[in-house]
């Protein structure tokens, strides 16, 4: 698609989508897209995580939506998840999170959700794709019918209100010394907030954002902050959040980093015991091998999404799943959310773990194989496609078959080819892994 990647819009600021001028256009086609002429009011809500361009890109989106007609409230910083439920709450036409995820400051995007809360389909992706290429004129309302703004301060009370209705009312871990990392990002002030609520003994960082600090050297991509400060502190557990608190990473009292898949996998087996595991599991091409092991072990279905959360959501309604996510913390309790939350999972994780049963034990259920991930930047969007590339690739599937796996894939929010792999052969996989690469470079 020409805007929308795996995960919304994505890119530099002041380039050529990230940028007043395009925020306008993409406001006034999703805002036109989203208009339902039988209601009486047409509702657009705003949230953002804390980067300065934030500030920016903001008005200009709310110019293209009230030039809509929509009405639009502003919600300030607050997790991904907290947007997609207060769209769902106040029934609105829809949410949209001005967020670069887990990039550093000087990018930023969108990513959209329509009124059940879900992140959009490629479908209507491509239809707003279309009016934002179309003549703006075509889309703007009449004077008298143009969109009001409003700014809500209680988005983060309210997101904090819902969290707390998913637990137990007389759930306390008084006795838990947890450290958080908010990433500098849009959980830096309901993460604190509610596991304070719950009487656990915090040490907080990365919550001071300034506009440009947000992932820099913390959070879920940096998780070697997270474990120097859990082994430093004596805590029972770590919990790393990305940029807008739609990922978590963890850390067991050891020090040890605890991935997407190890939270998955513990989770589902916790569920299953408890029987609320319905169907089965939805993990992605990125899943560790050892991770769908493990499953076919439990006798716990396991199928594949494409790379994206939202590809995983979609198999989970489709399948009637109410498990899945990414290695890299994307994590979906539908039972619970429509996207990622890495704070309610994180909490999900914390009523799992019984008094007496250390993170370490409660994580770490399966043994992954060895896996390396290597980036390799590209200018050519053709790239995969070249015949030498596409040799290298046959090459490298042919040597690891029987021994691994390799997986090559376009990023769908960096100009970036990720070449993925897996062998107990680390030999082997970092041969296969240098002649594609090498060939792309």
């Amino acid at each position: 698609m020409k805007y929308f990647g795996t995960d919304g819009i994505r890119g530099p600021v002041n380039s050529k989508n990230i940028n007043g001028d395009m925020f306008f256009r993409f406001g006034l086609a999703a805002g036109k897209y989203f208009t339902n002429l039988k209601k009486k009011k047409q509702i657009a809500i705003i949230a953002k995580d804390t980067r300065l361009s934030g500030y920016a890109l903001e008005p200009a989106l709310v110019s293209g939506l009230a030039s809509a007609g929509m009405h639009v409230y502003t919600l300030g910083p607050l997790p991904t998840n907290g947007l997609a439920m207060l769209t769902k709450l106040m029934h609105a036409n829809l949410g949209i999170m001005i967020t670069a995820s887990h990039n550093l400051f000087d990018d930023n995007g969108l990513k959209l959700f329509g009124p059940d809360g879900l992140k959009l389909s490629d479908k209507i992706e491509k239809k707003i794709e279309h009016l934002i290429d179309s003549e703006a004129q075509k889309h703007l309302a009449k004077p008298k019918f143009l969109g009001r703004v409003e700014r809500l301060e209680t988005g983060t009370k309210e997101y904090i209100r819902i969290l707390r209705k998913r637990i137990p009312y007389n759930f306390k871990i008084k006795n838990m010394k947890v450290v958080l990392d908010c990433a500098n990002g849009a959980g830096y002030k309901s993460a604190p907030k509610i596991l304070r609520s719950l009487g656990a003994k915090l040490v907080v960082l990365g919550n001071k954002p300034n506009g440009f600090n947000i992932n820099k050297n913390c959070g879920s991509t940096f998780p070697e902050k997270l474990k120097k400060n859990v082994k430093k502190h004596k805590a029972h557990l770590g919990i790393s959040l990305d940029g807008d608190a739609d990922r978590v990473i963890m850390c067991d009292e050891k020090g040890s980093i605890i991935d997407g898949d190890q939270i998955i996998a513990a989770l589902a087996v916790f569920w299953k015991k408890k029987k609320i595991l319905k169907g089965g599991v939805v993990g992605t091409l990125m899943s560790n091998y050892g991770l769908e092991n493990f499953f076919k072990r439990k006798k716990i279905k396991f199928i594949r999404a494409n790379v994206g959360d939202r590809y995983v959501k979609e198999i989970m309604q489709k399948k009637k799943f109410n498990l899945g996510g990414e290695q890299s913390g994307h994590i979906i309790l539908g039972k619970f959310a429509t996207t990622g939350d890495g704070l309610l999972v994180a909490l999900e994780a914390i009523k799992a773990l019984d008094k007496n049963l250390k993170a370490s034990n409660f994580f770490n259920v399966f043994k992954k194989i060895p896996q390396k991930l290597e980036n390799v930047n590209f200018e050519d969007n053709d790239i995969l496609h070249k015949l030498p590339v596409k040799k290298a690739i046959k090459i490298a599937k042919k040597m690891i078959k029987g021994h691994g796996r390799i997986l090559v894939r376009k990023s769908g929010t960096e100009p970036k080819i990720r070449i993925m792999g897996e062998s107990e052969n680390l030999a082997l996989l970092n041969k296969c892994i240098k002649i594609i690469k090498k060939t792309i470079n």
